[in-house]
């Protein structure tokens, strides 16, 4: 028996990466290939196979430790007969010179090395050089086990594509994203075509690409046909090409901004739980299974209203009996839509303020600007003035630019400020997010707005469009009505409603003159705001807008 050390490979342009998981304990048997422990870097999750079988012997490294290039994470106890002695620059290897596992190659030497086989060995060998391997690219993590559908083929056989080139273009219900390359290389055959439904792990394409560990760590090199590689110890294990994985492009949906490895993306899924809702209390934030656990157990354990959502739907009747009838599918957006309006309705008191704006002067400014937005191109509606009054409202009352923490404990305080508009389409209602709206100019929104809303109806919002809001704000614009009660958006802590501005006398200086009145509910969640604190941001609101100076465009 000899102990072998198993080191972290290059990592390239990484000079740190974390420990985010242990595969394995002391004693415990592994056999070649077996995933040990799980690496993470700013932008990827690695799992550093086996070279060997053997049995662990120490692991030198713990959660949340930093390592680097070279750094020792473990030992394996392996048996002589793994040992394998190979040629080394055309020299015969002693039968009793031990070259560990870790640093020898697996291919089978020849009797009689040419020049070209050492020059080969050579350059696979070398942890810094690259070799090319076939690599099968697919769907990252989604978050969710739906499908999605394939909208977009930005490459073909043949092509060269970059690192973080997009391939191809998914869409959900909500969004449509981007796949990007997760390597350089030749593409060698694309495995879906335009209006294929895929999900997380499905093939996108094959390609010959240029991957070293340097780059990709999870990813072996696979060692070119009939190359006879050679090693000395201490020296990086070009790994069999029989161990090579496969690539999974970034995540980009649901998840890319949480900090999480794949074990856990994956117990999320198989337990049910967004991990959008989970406290990470491991490094950096990260979450782990614990946090994951302990989420599930107060969800299962929760009482009172969180159990509404989860009750029985009224009873199913037969319609039939009473006429003809015709069964229509939903959409997923409408099923996504009503189970996150249940979900708010049932875990938030609501609280509704009514109030009116007289948007007569701010009316009458907008109508005069219109041969400046003629010029500029831009459509200019009330709207991009309705968020710079919300925004200075937030900023007023930074006690409605929050999100409670699930504990109840404390509230997360936001200092900038995002705010949502609801927008309707064929396929259901979405909320896409301006940002910074404080920072912007009035022709700035207006024209942000314009996008968002073509956009929306042509389904191309990108999950990172539609969050990160602060507030919403839900239009009813010119459909009509006096006023309605919005359902607040979680985490938002608020959403205002608009009706329709509606022309009504109003007393002024003794008498009555004619003014546009537009009516304003502002919903809040109890929970984290007190009603006079919802009394003096609807009073607030209404001021702005009735008085353009107090407004800074």
């Amino acid at each position: 028996m000899s102990i072998e050390s198993i080191t972290v490979p290059d990592l390239g342009d990484a000079t740190e990466v974390e420990v985010i998981e242990l595969l394995v304990s002391v004693g415990q048997n592994v056999e070649e290939n077996d995933s040990l422990l799980v690496l993470e870097s700013e932008k990827a999750a690695m799992e550093i196979p086996a070279p060997v079988a053997g049995t662990v012997k120490s692991i030198a490294v713990n959660l949340g430790d930093q390592v680097k290039t070279g750094s020792a994470m473990m030992t394996l106890e392996v048996a002589v007969g793994a040992e394998i002695t190979e040629e080394v620059s055309g020299k015969e290897v002693d039968e009793n010179t031990e070259i560990s596992a870790s640093s020898a190659t697996s291919t089978q030497a020849q009797a009689e090395p040419t020049n070209s086989d050492i020059q080969t060995s050579e350059a696979v060998l070398s942890p810094a050089e690259s070799a090319e391997v076939s690599i099968t690219v697919s769907v990252p993590d989604l978050g969710t086990e739906d499908e999605v559908e394939v909208i977009e083929l930005h490459v073909k056989q043949g092509d060269e594509i970059a690192v973080d080139e997009s391939i191809v273009t998914l869409e959900s219900d909500k969004a449509a994203m981007e796949v990007p390359s997760p390597n350089k290389g030749v593409i060698e055959s694309v495995l879906i075509s335009i209006g294929d439904k895929v999900k997380s792990g499905s093939p996108i394409l094959q390609m010959l690409g240029s991957v070293n560990s340097a780059s990709e760590p999870s990813v072996a090199v696979a060692e070119k046909a009939d190359s006879k590689t050679t090693n000395t110890q201490n020296e990086s294990t070009p790994i069999e090409k029989s161990q090579v994985k496969e690539v999974s492009a970034p995540a980009i949906l649901p998840g890319i901004n949480i900090y999480a490895g794949p074990a856990v993306r994956k117990l999320a899924r198989e337990l049910g739980a967004d991990l959008h809702q989970v406290l990470g209390t491991g490094e950096k934030s990260r979450i782990t299974k614990e946090d994951l656990h302990e989420f599930v157990k107060k969800r299962i354990n929760s009482t009172g209203a969180d159990q509404g959502a989860t009750m029985a739907s009224v009873s199913d009747i037969d319609f039939s009996q009473f006429g003809e009838i015709e069964q229509v599918s939903r959409s997923k957006l409408h099923k996504l839509t009503a189970a996150n309006m249940h979900r708010n309705w049932n875990v938030i008191p609501h609280v509704a303020q009514f109030n009116e704006a007289d948007i007569t002067n701010l009316e009458d400014f907008r109508g005069g600007l219109k041969t400046e937005a003629e010029r500029r191109g831009i459509k200019l509606t009330f709207m991009p003035f309705l968020l710079k009054a919300c925004a200075s409202a937030l900023q007023e009352f930074p006690q409605f630019n929050v999100s409670l923490h699930s504990s109840g404990e404390y509230v997360i305080q936001k200092k900038y400020i995002h705010i949502g508009v609801a927008v309707a389409t064929e396929a259901g209602l979405v909320v896409p997010v301006v940002r910074n709206v404080d920072q912007k100019n009035i022709w700035q929104l207006a024209e942000e707005v314009i996008q968002f809303s073509d956009k929306a109806k042509q389904r191309k919002l990108s999950i990172e469009d539609m969050q990160g809001a602060c507030f919403s704000i839900s239009s009813l614009g010119a459909i009509g009505g006096t006023g309605f009660i919005p359902i607040v958006n979680a985490p938002e802590v608020a959403i205002l409603g608009v009706a329709k501005t509606d022309i009504k006398p109003v007393y002024i200086d003794g008498e009555f003159v004619p003014r546009k009145m537009l009516p304003l509910t502002l919903s809040y969640d109890h929970k984290a705001v007190n009603g006079v604190d919802g009394g003096l941001f609807a009073t607030h609101l209404a001021k702005l807008l009735s008085d353009i100076r107090y407004l800074s465009f």
